[in-house]
């Protein structure tokens, strides 16, 4: 199996280079996926955040209501911290068996796990290869205003509340440059798979 870790900030491109991935042959891990999967009702995450934060952050449908959630914990370091210590183990337990499944599908399987906080949750799986898109702040604010519909000043707050790109392109192997075209990402891409396929005939 060959395991890459796929990161960047929001709004920089991790999905459009995953999905070519995927359609290049890649088994795709969202950890976002992961993190909506493991603050299920009934799951030991939902439990202790419902014990850390109060019965408020329950919706009327009985799940978390992540939008309150959010608001306790965005701009609220010691609050996200706390969410965090919940919500990481959680997602590296599971985000694990899905990769040590994936691997006994099929040994010669290529995995991305695409974990935009690769960097802050410290995620220390053994990657064979870590791929960071980056695009600069004022395109991935451009993004969240253009694209999903945010207010210029919450957009602002979004990518800033992130680890900056340099720490981020300090842990790279590969920088995949999202700021121009579609074309120009996926070529990128492309070129990145062909790099793995290489690699692996090598070995």
């Amino acid at each position: 199996m060959y395991l890459i870790g796929l990161t960047g900030g929001i709004a920089s491109g991790k999905s459009t280079v995953a999905r070519r991935l995927v359609e290049h042959g890649a088994v795709h891990i969202d950890a976002d996926d992961l993190a909506r999967r493991v603050v299920e009702p009934g799951k030991p995450a939902f439990d202790a955040i419902v014990a850390e934060f109060g019965q408020g952050v329950v919706g009327h449908d009985g799940r978390l209501d992540r939008p309150k959630l959010g608001e306790l914990v965005f701009g609220d370091d010691a609050a996200r911290a706390r969410l965090n210590a919940i919500v990481h183990p959680a997602v590296r337990e599971l985000s694990r068996k899905l990769i040590e499944r994936a691997e006994a599908e099929d040994p010669d399987a290529v995995v991305v796990y695409d974990v935009p906080l690769l960097v802050e949750a410290s995620v220390d799986h053994p990657f064979d290869l870590i791929v960071v898109t980056n695009a600069p702040r004022r395109t991935q604010v451009e993004r969240l205003v253009e694209e999903r519909g945010f207010d210029p000043i919450q957009a602002e707050a979004r990518v800033d509340a992130q680890v900056d790109n340099t720490a981020r392109l300090a842990i790279a192997d590969v920088v995949i440059d999202t700021d121009g075209s579609m074309a120009h990402t996926m070529s990128q891409t492309d070129a990145l798979w062909q790099r793995i396929r290489q690699e692996r005939a090598r070995a």
